[in-house]
C-alpha cells in the first residue's frame, strides 16, 4: 500500500569519477607560486640586478642565489600554512596575536605594499617610455588602466586572474631569454667567484639589500598563503599530502623560473655594461647600451619585459594589499579603490621628477627590512600543531626559519651600521 510519499535512491558515484574529483583538486594548486614568481622579477629586480652588475660585475651573484634559495623555502612555508589552515597569514596572525601587535604588523606590512606599488608603477611607467616614448606621467596613467583590467579578472575567479599573469610572467622570461643569447660574452670564471661572500664598499652592501628585499617580497609571503588556502580543502590526510607534493613543484617550479631570470638580468648587466663608460645601470642606460652595443632586438626584448613585470606585479601587488588589510583588520575596500589610493605616491613622485631608478632600488631596502616581519610569525604560526595539524614543521623546518630570519635582520642591521658609522 502506498504511503504517497517516496524516498529517493541515494545518488552513487562511481570510484572513477571519485579519482578524477580528487586529481582536480590536486590540480587546482598549481599555480599560486606562478602568480609569486611574478613578483620576484618586478621593475625592482630589474633596477638592482642591473645596477649590481653594471657596477660590480658578478660580485654579487652569491647574494642573488642565497635570496633565491630563501625565498622558495619561505614561499614554500606560507603556502603549507596556507593549505594545513585554510586561512591565510595576516588571518592567522590576527587570530594569533595580541592586538597591538596585529596593529603594528598591519602598519609595517602596508609601508611594504605601497613600497611595491611604488616599484610596479615606476617600473611600469618606464617600460611604456622606452617604448613608445610615452612621458612618464602619462605612462603611469596608462599603466593604471591596465592595471585595472587585470584586477577585473579576480571577478571570473582565481584562474583567469592567474592566467593572464602566467602569460605576461612567460613575456618577461622569453624577452630575457633572447637578451641573454644575444648579448653573450658570459664569463663562467666570473660567474664562479661570485659565488664568493664578498661586498666592496657600502653601495654594493645597499644593493645586496634591494636585491634580497627585490627577491624574498614580504607581500607575497602574506598572499601565497591566500592563494593556497582559497582553493577547496583536500578531503582526508592522504590527499593533503598529495597536495602538499603538489605545491612542493608548484613552488620549486615558480620559483626557479624567477630565480633564473633574475641571475640573467644580473649575468647580462656584468657582462655588457660592466666597465664600460657612460652605462651606470640605471634602466633608460640599459636600454640605450642595449641598442648601441648589442642590437635593437636585445633593447626591445629588454623593454618589453620591463613592461610585462611592471603590469603583471602592479596586479599582484594589489591583490596582496587587500590580502593584508582584510586579514588583520577584517576590512575591506574595493580593490579598485585601493589601487586608486597606492598608486598615488608613485603619481606624486613621477610628478617632481625624481630619479626612477633610486626611488626603484630604495623601495627594494624598504622591503628588506619587511621581510622579518612577515617571515617571524609565518615560522611561529607553521610550528603550531593544533593550527598545522599533520603538516605541522618539522624541528629542522623551524629551525632553518629561524635562521633565515636572523641572517636577514642582520644584513639589514649591517646596513644601518655601514650608513650611519662608516
Amino acid at each position: 500500500m502506498s504511503t504517497g510519499t517516496s524516498t529517493a535512491a541515494p545518488t552513487l558515484v562511481s570510484e572513477p569519477a571519485l579519482r578524477r574529483a580528487a586529481r582536480r583538486r590536486r590540480l587546482a594548486f598549481y599555480g599560486p607560486a606562478f602568480v609569486a614568481a611574478v613578483a620576484y622579477v618586478d621593475p625592482g629586480n630589474f633596477a638592482t640586478n642591473f645596477q649590481a652588475g653594471a657596477r660590480h660585475g658578478y660580485l654579487l651573484v652569491w647574494v642573488l642565489v642565497s635570496a633565491c634559495v630563501v625565498a622558495m623555502f619561505i614561499q614554500y612555508l606560507s603556502a603549507k600554512t596556507g593549505l594545513a589552515t585554510g586561512r591565510d597569514l595576516p588571518t592567522l596572525c590576527r587570530d594569533s596575536f595580541r592586538r597591538p601587535v596585529v596593529v603594528g604588523l598591519w602598519a609595517q606590512a602596508e609601508v611594504v605594499a605601497m613600497a611595491t606599488d611604488l616599484a610596479e608603477f615606476v617600473g611600469a611607467a618606464i617600460g611604456l617610455y622606452l617604448l613608445f616614448g610615452v612621458p612618464m606621467l602619462p605612462a603611469a596613467l596608462i599603466t593604471a588602466v591596465v592595471s585595472f583590467a587585470i584586477l577585473a579578472l579576480q571577478r571570473r575567479g582565481y584562474r583567469p586572474f592567474e592566467s593572464a599573469i602566467v602569460f605576461l610572467l612567460g613575456v618577461i622570461a622569453l624577452g630575457f631569454v633572447y637578451t641573454l643569447f644575444a648579448a653573450g660574452g658570459q664569463s663562467p670564471s666570473g660567474l664562479a667567484s661570485g659565488m664568493l661572500p664578498a661586498f666592496h664598499g657600502t653601495d654594493s652592501v645597499v644593493l645586496a639589500i634591494g636585491i634580497i628585499g627585490a627577491t624574498i617580497m614580504p607581500h607575497v609571503i602574506y598572499l601565497h598563503s591566500a592563494l593556497t588556502a582559497q582553493r577547496q580543502a583536500p578531503e582526508g590526510p592522504a590527499e593533503r599530502r598529495h597536495a602538499l607534493r603538489t605545491l612542493r613543484v608548484d613552488t620549486t617550479l615558480g620559483l626557479t623560473m624567477a630565480g633564473l631570470i633574475n641571475l640573467s638580468m644580473l649575468c647580462v648587466a656584468a657582462a655588457v655594461f660592466h666597465g664600460v663608460g657612460g652605462f651606470d645601470g640605471s634602466l633608460g642606460s640599459a636600454h640605450q647600451g642595449f641598442a648601441q652595443i648589442v642590437g635593437g632586438g636585445a633593447a626591445l626584448a629588454f623593454a618589453a619585459a620591463l613592461l610585462a613585470s611592471g603590469l603583471s606585479s602592479s596586479g599582484v601587488g594589489t591583490y596582496s594589499g587587500q590580502v593584508i588589510m582584510e586579514g588583520f583588520l577584517r576590512m575591506r575596500i574595493p580593490l579598485f579603490l585601493r589601487r586608486a589610493i597606492t598608486m598615488a605616491p608613485a603619481m606624486v613622485i613621477l610628478a617632481l621628477g625624481v630619479s626612477p631608478d633610486t626611488v626603484l632600488v630604495m623601495s627594494q631596502v624598504v622591503l628588506s627590512f619587511g621581510i622579518p616581519f612577515a617571515l617571524v610569525p609565518l615560522v611561529l604560526i607553521s610550528r603550531r600543531k593544533d593550527l598545522m595539524g599533520d603538516l605541522v614543521n618539522r624541528p629542522v623546518t623551524t629551525f632553518l626559519g629561524w635562521v633565515a630570519a636572523l641572517l636577514i635582520s642582520g644584513i639589514n642591521l649591517y646596513l644601518l651600521q655601514q650608513v650611519f658609522f662608516g
